[in-house]
């Protein structure tokens, strides 16, 4: 049986990280007036994702082994997707001989209009049906085939069988590359999410008999989705229960989002913006995870200096495969703290 670890977060202000220490919230680290513990709190920010989240759980093996097959399979760090093609067997990467299952199916959307992949991602050797689900949301110019970024479903796999993590998969959708919204094109990637998605679902016996996903779990432009797509299940009603987000696509300047050609203009990107609509998000517990030399730092550490989310992390790294392969145990950990 499953028993989750406890994990107090506690809000360093200085390093606008989460990180679990008594010393924060006794007021001796840096969050106190002194700031007598900088470096400290600087070596912990360093070391934090790899070693403090998961040395309890026995997930720092899983870590690593998700590093070594990730390993030399970087994107460029000046694009917003990762820039290399996935195929099942890629999706499906091992960790310590253990495999997801991957199925890749065609399924036409009313509300994008066309065909789309729809890929789910399950750990092995578990009852499918009624599984809890996370959506999975791609980056620009990615596909459902290539959502999969860290490894996340080897590592997945890896969790649920050594019972680290309560069993849950993912479901990964084309989304296509307009921020996962409406661009006035009747291309409304975010209605598929929110009104079909639900009844795919269902029919496979996912995610409940109502085949509502638990949570949302995006990468670039994909973060700025799973925010989005929080937004609009609070507005249902039907709140979610976690939101994972890695490296998310939150820009500061209309100058750099225009080039993206998403939004028909500043005031539907500040409509939709999660850093100018933070109250409308919802009350989904948030984990953020950014590398220090990514170029949507500047918005994620606002967001974690704003919102402070229960994790939100900044780490060594750029808009790589091998930086989200040092963050995703910590997501997974994140996410099965609030399946159920």
């Amino acid at each position: 049986m499953f028993t989750p670890v406890c994990f107090r977060s506690v809000w360093c202000r200085r390093f606008a990280v989460h990180h679990p220490t008594d010393r924060c919230a006794a007021g001796s680290c840096c969050c106190a007036d002194g700031g007598s513990m900088v470096e400290d709190l600087r070596a912990t920010a360093r070391r934090f994702s790899r070693r403090s989240l998961f040395a309890t759980t026995g997930l720092l093996g899983l870590a690593a082994a998700g590093a070594a097959v990730s390993a030399g399979v970087n994107a460029a760090a000046d694009t917003d997707a990762v820039q290399r093609t996935l195929n099942a067997h890629d999706v499906g990467q091992t960790v310590g001989g253990v495999a997801p299952v991957i199925s890749t199916e065609r399924v036409y959307s009313k509300s994008r209009g066309r065909e789309v992949d729809l890929v789910t991602i399950l750990p092995p050797g578990v009852p499918a049906e009624n599984l809890p689900v996370s959506l999975l949301l791609h980056g620009l110019h990615g596909t459902a085939r290539t959502a999969a970024v860290g490894n996340i479903a080897g590592l997945l796999a890896a969790a649920v069988t050594t019972r680290l993590s309560p069993a849950f998969g993912f479901v990964a959708l084309d989304g296509g590359d307009n921020y996962w919204h409406d661009h006035g094109t009747g291309d409304d990637p975010m209605s598929m999410l929110v009104n079909e998605v639900p009844g795919w679902l269902a029919q496979r016996r996912l995610g409940g008999a109502d085949g509502l996903p638990f949570a949302v779990t995006g990468t670039s432009m994909g973060g700025f989705g799973a925010f989005v797509y929080s937004r609009r299940r609070f507005e249902q009603g039907r709140p979610l229960s976690a939101v994972a987000t890695m490296s998310p696509g939150l820009l500061t300047s209309w100058t750099e989002m225009a080039k993206r050609n998403a939004f028909i203009n500043a005031d539907q990107w500040a409509a939709l913006d999660p850093l100018r609509n933070l109250d409308k998000l919802g009350p989904a517990p948030i984990g953020l995870w950014c590398g220090d030399r990514d170029r949507f730092i500047e918005g994620c550490r606002r967001f974690i200096a704003t919102a402070h989310p229960e994790v939100g992390l900044i780490t060594p790294g750029a808009h790589t495969d091998e930086y989200w392969s040092t963050v995703t145990p910590d997501v997974l950990r994140f996410l099965s703290r609030h399946v159920g």
